[in-house]
């Protein structure tokens, strides 16, 4: 699976992208995997209400099903002025 992160979550967690292996079926599993990794990765996905999430390049919610070769994207929500 290809995980991505985008902007402010990028700069925080320090890494743009990772293949990882994963047994996760659904994003709020991978979520939760993820976020086994320390207090960082806790607060800015687990704990993030706001937090934007796109598999395969389609928006898609916590519950949506994974597929392990998916690509699955985190960004903050984008504001605009």
């Amino acid at each position: 699976m290809l995980v991505r992160y985008f902007a402010s979550l990028r700069e925080q967690l320090g890494c743009d992208s990772e293949q990882i292996n994963s047994s996760a079926t659904t994003v709020e599993q991978l979520i939760s995997e993820l976020s086994q990794r320390g207090e960082l990765w806790q607060q800015l996905l687990a704990d993030n209400s706001r937090l934007q999430i796109a598999v395969n390049q389609a928006i898609a919610r916590r519950n949506s099903p994974l597929q392990p070769e998916d690509e699955v994207a985190f960004f903050p929500p984008v504001t605009g002025g």
